[in-house]
């Protein structure tokens, strides 16, 4: 029978993180709307992964920008934590290319002006239509060819697709990246590089389905599941010496920056 490895004092002196968040996204209505499928699940190295309850308490729902504001929160302790969230955090080169952005700060300031959708009264609906700074829908990035699921971050309508809450995520990583504090910066992965610096926060993108059967089902929705997994794998990669690799893929000089550019799925390799 298997049996799990008890995690010493030496193991967690030599994690990388201290705290692990997995948060399952949505893209439904506005930013200060409470929405079911927002669900955030948080573990130390001792500690298991727990529902992290709203401000405004456990009966109701959260909203993007409590999420947000929360994250924030996260990052101004000095132990470094890891926040995985399930959305696209860049678009594909093709789109780079078509509108000459260089880098990813570029992007996300191109972004905001053309999908404001952390405004409180901004949805992806009320800003969709008319607005030519997008994509088609069989347009993937690279790590999305690297998986057998992930569908195009253009593609806003059907079930299972991660377009809407990638739009509506993208414009909150740019607060935070703003808003953080500079003595407790955190580290956006692959965008600000593969390697971490030793101590460093880290806030990645991270695609539950590839992760969702890895282990047993204990909260009624899914969305609770897969943030609970997404928590459960980074604290258990961290844990068990194994997070460097799958921040370094293996990929070619050409390929890496690309995804410099492009972003990359944590856990894709």
């Amino acid at each position: 029978m298997w049996k799990s490895r008890k995690v010493s004092f030496v193991d967690i002196a030599m994690n990388l993180f201290k705290t692990y968040v997995g948060i399952d996204y949505s893209g439904a209505r506005t930013a200060v709307s409470r929405n079911r499928g927002l669900q955030v699940f948080q573990a130390t190295s001792t500690a298991n992964p727990m529902r992290v309850k709203p401000p405004a308490g456990k009966k109701w729902n959260w909203t993007r920008k409590e999420v947000a504001h929360w994250c924030l929160e996260q990052l101004k302790g000095g132990d470094p934590v890891i926040i995985g969230i399930d959305h696209g955090f860049s678009f594909p080169m093709r789109y780079m290319e078509r509108y000459r952005i260089t880098d990813w700060d570029q992007f996300l300031e191109d972004f905001q002006q053309h999908w404001p959708t952390d405004q409180d009264d901004r949805s992806v609906e009320s800003l969709r239509h008319g607005n030519k700074r997008t994509g088609r829908h069989t347009d993937f990035r690279l790590t999305e060819n690297w998986t057998s699921s992930a569908q195009s971050v253009f593609k806003l309508d059907g079930a299972g697709t991660v377009g809407k809450s990638t739009h509506c995520g993208i414009p909150w990583l740019r607060f935070i990246r703003r808003n953080a504090d500079p003595a407790n910066r955190p580290h956006f992965w692959p965008f600000d590089g593969f390697d971490i610096p030793p101590g460093t926060s880290v806030i990645a993108e991270i695609f539950p389905s590839i992760l969702r059967k890895r282990y047993p089902r204990r909260y009624k929705t899914t969305d609770e599941h897969d943030a609970m997994c997404v928590t459960q794998w980074v604290k258990d990669m961290d844990t068990r010496g194994h997070l460097t690799t799958y921040f370094n893929p293996p990929l070619t000089d050409e390929e890496r920056e690309t995804a410099r550019l492009e972003g990359w799925i944590l856990g894709i390799y």
